[in-house]
């Protein structure tokens, strides 16, 4: 069941095929146009300082970001079989951990991993988020 989740701790040799999309399902880059208004943010920087000095504008305290980053590192860090518990191929899901948003009916899946959560109204739905890590809620 762990195969059904990237953030396993196990590093990969060779690209899983069902992540390989089909030449004509790439982005063509040479077709994007350039924008001279639109902010470039590279996200590839090993500076996350920089990065997030650069992020602006979102109404979100810098204090707030890093500490959802934390807690976000430090679940996709808990063992395979703690993050399992919330895996779900159902797409219906209003709280779920997977690797695409339709792992059934998708012939190739997106290469990451993510924890689907809603929160408004938060008294609605906090009661389905993780409780491990412990900060989490």
């Amino acid at each position: 069941m762990a195969n059904k989740i990237l953030s396993t701790g196990v590093p990969y040799k060779n690209l899983p095929e069902k992540y390989v999309r089909p030449q004509n399902q790439r982005p063509n880059l040479s077709q994007v146009s350039e924008f001279e208004d639109v902010p470039v943010i590279d996200i590839g920087n090993e500076d996350r300082v920089q990065i997030i000095h650069e992020v602006t504008n979102h109404g979100v305290s810098k204090e707030i970001v890093g500490e959802m980053q934390r807690v976000a590192q430090e679940f996709f860090k808990l063992p395979v079989e703690e993050k399992m518990k919330l895996y779900s191929d159902d797409p219906t899901k209003t709280m779920r951990l997977s690797t695409s948003f339709n792992v059934n009916k998708e012939e190739v899946h997106n290469w990451r991993d993510y924890l689907r959560l809603h929160c408004w109204p938060l008294e609605d739905y906090l009661s389905e988020w993780p409780s491990n890590p412990p900060s989490f809620k």
